[in-house]
Order: structure tokens, then sequence, then C-alpha cells
């Protein structure tokens, strides 16, 4: 089997453990605590929910699944391939909330599988180099990290939709992020432990794992899933296209005849992804709990 049909079936298989995870963690986040918390608070708290470590065994299953895919796979084509997340959530959302879902949700799942299949045949994403230098990671750092700081004080100023769409664009970079530096942590382990133990990708790329998963968390807790899962579904592919063209070099071999097609399907790509990612978590804050009880005392929702 070629190498970029294997970490095709690794990336979808990520996206399967990621998509339980992901509706795990979402009810975890919610459910956890009744009053507004930081992000770091409330990563605290997530570790007394037994919910929780499921969420994040879930996501260490789909971390060590993408680095797998990321070993043999571009960081465009593994990226591309995780909004699939979205169409593994979408049965799994109906079989624990028992809600089925609607024909549009079905209609918005075709047309995402048939953009991501799309984009990776048509536009055929190939590698580039496995590391960076670290010039151009200063630069990376110099470029993204003010506008990742900015986003945690502009979710810190507003709250809502706003803060979540916010916390979201962090945590979709960070994940972006982490797909990029896992080429270099895999090359740096073919050298062994001292050689992987030396490579500063090793120690980047537990740190942005981990604020991934921390700003996740908080996004889901800060305002409307509706604002939150769409935004950070987008943003991972998309920041990790733009990472993966300029900080590995990789491309895309696509025929001048063919690149319409592809513009089109990324269009359908953003539009569907969006749809299913909203009608997922309007579907999961209907469905959850009506009240919750905190100190004795039955809270409505509206309380909270």
């Amino acid at each position: 089997m070629p190498k970029a049909d294997i970490a095709v079936l690794l990336a979808l298989g990520a996206a399967l453990v990621s998509a339980l995870g992901s509706v795990i963690r979402q009810r975890s986040a919610h459910e956890i605590v009744d009053k507004p918390v930081g992000a770091w608070a409330l990563f605290l708290l997530s570790l007394r929910d037994t919910r929780w470590w499921l969420g994040a065994a879930a996501a260490v299953a789909n971390y060590a699944l993408q680095a797998a895919a990321l070993s043999i796979g571009s960081v465009m084509l593994v990226t591309a391939l995780q909004v699939t997340v979205l169409l593994f959530a979408l049965p799994i959302n109906a079989r624990i909330t028992h809600h089925r879902a609607t024909a549009w949700e079905w209609v918005w799942a075709a047309l995402l599988a048939v953009a991501v299949a799309l984009i990776v045949t048509v536009g055929n994403p190939t590698q580039g180099q496995q590391r960076a230098s670290l010039e151009t990671w200063a630069v990376v750092a110099i470029v993204m990290g003010p506008v990742l700081v900015l986003c945690v004080l502009g979710a810190r100023i507003w709250s809502g939709a706003v803060a979540a769409v916010l916390l979201a664009l962090v945590a979709g970079s960070s994940m972006a992020l982490f797909a990029v530096l896992t080429k270099g942590v895999v090359e740096a382990s073919e050298g062994g432990l001292v050689a992987l133990l030396r490579a500063p990708e090793l120690y980047a790329w537990l740190g942005v794992a981990l604020l991934g998963m921390v700003f996740q968390q908080s996004a889901f807790r800060a305002g409307a899933l509706t604002a939150s899962l769409p935004t950070m579904t987008l943003a991972k592919p998309l920041v990790g296209w733009i990472l993966g063209i300029t900080v590995l070099y990789e491309s895309l071999q696509v025929d001048d005849e063919k690149v319409a097609v592809l513009v089109v399907a990324v269009i359908v790509m953003v539009v569907s992804t969006v749809a299913l990612a909203r009608g997922e978590a309007t579907t999961m804050e209907a469905l959850g709990p009506r009240r919750l009880k905190a100190g004795g005392k039955s809270l409505a929702p509206s309380e909270r």
C-alpha cells in the first residue's frame, strides 16, 4: 500500500478518536463547574472529572495516530483530513444524545466528505522538509506569538461568543503548530533517544500540546459551542496549511485546469464544516443538562 494511502487511513483513525474525545470533553467542560473560571483553573478542575480523563485518553490516541500519519504524509494532507472529525461526531452525538441527525446535517456531511476527497486527490498535497531552522521558527514566534496573546487578552475583556471564538483560535492554531512540530519530533526520534532529547522541537511540541488542550477546554466553556467548535475545527487545517507551505515548503500538485475545482472544494469544505459544527454544537447545547446542582441550590441555565 502506498505511503500516502497509509497516511490517509491513520489520519482518519485520528479523526475518529478525536470525535469521541471531543464529545466527552465538551460535555465535561459545560458541567464541571457552575461559575466563570480561568483557563488553568478550569483545567485543574477538569482533572477531577473521570469523563475528562476518558477524553484525554482519546486525545493521546489522536496525537499518536496523527504523529504516525505525519511521519509519512504532509501536514496539509493530515490537517485537511482532520475536519472529518465532524463526520464521525455526527453519529456519535446522535447515539449519545438519542437525537436523530437532521436531513440537512447529512447533506452537509456528504458535501464535506466530497470536498475533502477532492482536496486530497485533486490537490495532491506533497511533503516538503521535515524540520525548519531556528531562524524560521523565530519568525513564526514573532508573527504568531503576539496574535495568540492578543486573543487570550481579548477573551478576558469580552465574554460570550467573542471570547469563545478567540480562545478557539488559540486552540486551533496550537494544534496546527503541534502538527508541524510533530514532523521534526518524528525525524529527531530516528536518531535515538539522545538526539530526540536534544531536539528543541520536542519541548515546544509538548508545550503546544498542553496549551491546545487547555484552551480547547476554555473555549468550550467560554461561550456557545456554536461559536467555538466551528472556529476551532477550521483554524487547525487553515493555519496548518499556511505553516506547511511557509515553514516546511509543502506544496499542492495540481494542474492549471483543475485549480478552479480545488478552490470550489476548499470553499465547500469551509461552508460545510461551519454548518456541521454549528449543528453539532446546537444539538449538544439543547440536549445538555437543564439544571445543575451547586451548593445545594438548583440553578437554571440562565442563572449559571
